[in-house]
């Protein structure tokens, strides 16, 4: 079975540039192991950096995916080249996809008694699985209890228990790796893990469930820090996820009077205790829902500082951010709208806007609002995702011309895009905007293609442009391009003074440059051997042979095979005694 809606501009439109070319050189070299679908599930194993296969899996229905995720840790924008790969393989290669029966036929072919044989066999195999089974059956138990509409307690037919013991344990844990000799962080995934259950109930609706949960985390945080900050542990990167998740655990939940109070004064000794910072969750508990400024901005009556009756709090877009989220959850679309415009949450209230499928409002709004290039993405992004393409194409244009951080990653989509709509100007004017913050080789020949009878002219505005560029990590890129329009001095320039630690890309350099400038490879060879091998740096030897032989080569090259035998001789005078080197310059033939 396909999945409904899936093309190469799909792939495409979710990926940024250089990973749907890595993705696709995964593709080509049979890097995607294995590819098997469960029913609406595909999972598959893609070879990777590691020593085992990363893990893809893809969740879809009949309007297309649903979710997709990998088990490397790419975080950057987009979906990551093992899931390109994988893509690439469902779509050009269906007939590779091996059918297996889904976990719910699976265990339909169970009675009860093997079941309980299954789970406990599983145990029995990885002992820690009971751990999590503990807090799912917890889950899943309290679920089938209905919480009352009319008035929430606090007691949570949620067990907490079991995540204050495995708090314990992770700091437990930490500990133990730290005395054997583990130097990176072994605790902050795993709190974040625990912390993202809480948020999953709330998304469920159950405030209160996740404050249980929530008040157990932090208690055992605060009760057993002392315990791995003598290790030099930090929370940093905890609290803000810890308080945010309060913070809409507590607008989700029902509480009474007599509850918030409780909660604020937990909040107030956690903070003290542990050096927190509740004030986004004691702001969400101090206004809930009923806060007078916010109802009047719900009910589309917005004054000019928004919610806020004072000063504008460095905390307000988060506070903002968690409303808007639950406002989806609840379907409540037009408050989340006012909301949004209120608190200058302008991605967010143009993109909602789109989803609604209100185009026309959607594209108004923007003429008026966008101001940055997020905005713009963002907004593209959506209208793309309703269909709507040349609209997504025309606001992905402006949002080029204003400010913000994703130039190359809005250009190369832009581009896709406009490709896909057979405006090629659109598609060149797009990766022109891409280039001029990242340099690429492939984009420099796609846009060769695009270009068409005025490359010459775009060849030459893109030419000056490299040789302009002040991009730390566009060394290679920008040399692959001038050697390939032959342009050696500009390829020196580039290199010239850069460390050994760019080596190959200095040797490529070299190599090209013999021919036309030898005396420039000879200067430059020589420099970095003669550093090495006066530092008497002997794990390096094998570096300086290296330059030696372009040394060698250029003096061959320009028929001074004279001044290279008095070169060598006077390394072989100065360096003789250092067995390691001279035993390398007979085994490569100096």
């Amino acid at each position: 079975m396909l999945i409904p809606k899936l093309s190469e501009f799909t792939i495409r439109r979710h990926a940024n540039a250089k990973s749907f070319q890595r993705g696709e050189a995964y593709y080509e070299a049979d890097a995607v192991m294995s590819l098997t679908q469960r029913g609406n599930l595909l999972l598959a194993e893609v070879e990777g950096n590691e020593n085992h296969p990363y893990q893809v899996r893809l969740s879809f229905d009949g309007d297309g995916l649903t979710s997709v995720k990998c088990s490397c840790p790419y975080d950057r924008d987009g979906w990551c080249k093992h899931i390109v790969a994988t893509m690439l393989l469902c779509l050009r290669q269906p007939e590779s996809i091996e059918e297996r029966p889904t976990l719910e036929q699976m265990l339909n072919r169970l009675d009860y008694k093997q079941t309980q044989r299954l789970v406990q066999g599983l145990v029995g195999e990885y002992p820690k699985l009971i751990e999590a089974i503990d807090r799912h059956v917890n889950l899943i138990t309290y679920a089938s209890v209905k919480q009352p509409r009319v008035k929430a307690v606090l007691n949570s037919t949620i067990d907490p228990k079991p995540f204050a013991q495995k708090v314990r344990q992770i700091l437990r844990n930490a500990v133990s790796a730290w005395e054997d000799g583990y130097d990176d962080d072994p605790i902050t995934e795993e709190l974040l893990s625990l912390i993202q259950t809480a948020v999953d109930l709330c998304e469920r609706g159950d405030g209160n469930s996740a404050i249980a949960i929530l008040e157990a985390i932090t208690s055992a945080c605060v009760e057993n820090w002392d315990d791995v900050a003598d290790y030099g542990a930090d929370n940093y990167e905890i609290l803000p996820e810890l308080n945010a998740a309060w913070c809409e655990a507590i607008l989700t939940a029902e509480l009474t009077p007599e509850e918030k109070v409780d909660i604020q004064v937990n909040l107030e000794v956690w903070q003290e205790e542990w050096g927190a910072d509740f004030d986004l969750a004691s702001e969400a508990l101090r206004q809930g829902w009923d806060y007078p400024t916010l109802v009047q901005v719900l009910q589309g009556n917005i004054p000019e500082m928004g919610v806020w009756e004072e000063q504008i709090p460095d905390y307000a877009d988060d506070l903002a951010l968690i409303r808007l989220k639950i406002l989806e959850r609840q379907e409540r679309y037009q408050e989340y709208l006012y909301l949004a415009a209120a608190e200058g949450q302008t991605e967010q209230y143009l993109t909602m806007l789109g989803r609604l499928g209100r185009v026309d409002e959607a594209m108004t709004a923007a003429q008026a609002q966008m101001n940055t290039m997020e905005a713009a993405f963002a907004l593209a992004k959506t209208l793309s995702q309703q269909d709507s393409l040349s609209e997504a194409l025309d606001i992905a244009q402006i949002g080029l011309n204003l400010p913000g951080n994703c130039q190359y990653e809005l250009g190369i989509w832009t581009s896709d895009l406009a490709q896909e709509l057979n405006d090629q100007e659109a598609a060149l004017s797009a990766l022109m905007a891409a280039f001029q913050t990242r340099a690429s080789f492939v984009d420099y020949q796609k846009m060769a293609e695009l270009a068409g009878e005025n490359w010459a002219n775009v060849k030459t505005d893109l030419l000056q442009i490299l040789r302009t560029f002040g991009s730390w990590g566009s060394e290679a890129a920008r040399v692959d391009i001038f050697l390939h329009e032959g342009l050696i001095d500009d390829a020196i320039h580039i290199v010239n003074e850069l460390s050994s630690y760019y080596a190959d890309l200095i040797h490529r350099v070299m190599d090209a440059a013999i021919a036309e400038k030898p005396n420039w490879v000879i200067a430059n060879a020589r420099r970095r051997a003669e550093m090495i091998m006066d530092a008497a740096k002997a794990e390096y030897y094998a570096e300086a042979v290296k330059w030696l032989t372009k040394v060698r080569a250029a003096y061959l090259e320009c028929g001074r095979k004279a001044d290279w035998d008095s070169y060598k001789a006077k390394l072989i005078q100065e360096h003789g005694r250092k067995r390691k080197l001279m035993g390398l310059f007979k085994e490569k033939g100096l």
